[in-house]
């Protein structure tokens, strides 16, 4: 009898909006954590946010809606892009991390 191999989903997003200085990053890695989600997320120069999500198929989902609707509660979200969804077998993650940069 062959093993079930377990998958998990991973998509790359940049959230566009008042996403800076509203503590989205913290809030995105509450959320994460509480889905039992890896990644990351981090500020970047042009004023969005950027990370990786991995895990469950269901749990990706129900983050990927948080990303487009909700957010920090003093975040303004304009747009959610996904890129490079797919399926894979392993976690590339231990954990989701905010990655600061030097102006943090």
């Amino acid at each position: 009898m062959e093993r079930a191999v377990k998958k998990f989903v991973s998509f790359d997003f940049e959230v566009f909006g008042k996403v800076q200085g509203v503590f989205f990053r913290k809030y995105t890695q509450q959320k994460a954590m509480e889905l039992g989600l890896v990644g990351w997320v981090k500020n970047t120069q042009t004023k969005t946010v950027i990370g990786t999500v991995q895990g469950p198929s269901d749990k990706t989902r129900a983050m990927r809606t948080w990303l487009t609707r909700e957010g920090s509660p003093k975040s303004r979200i304009d747009e959610l892009k996904v890129r490079n969804e797919k399926t894979i077998e392993t976690l590339e993650y231990k954990a989701f991390d905010v990655i600061r940069d030097e102006n943090d």
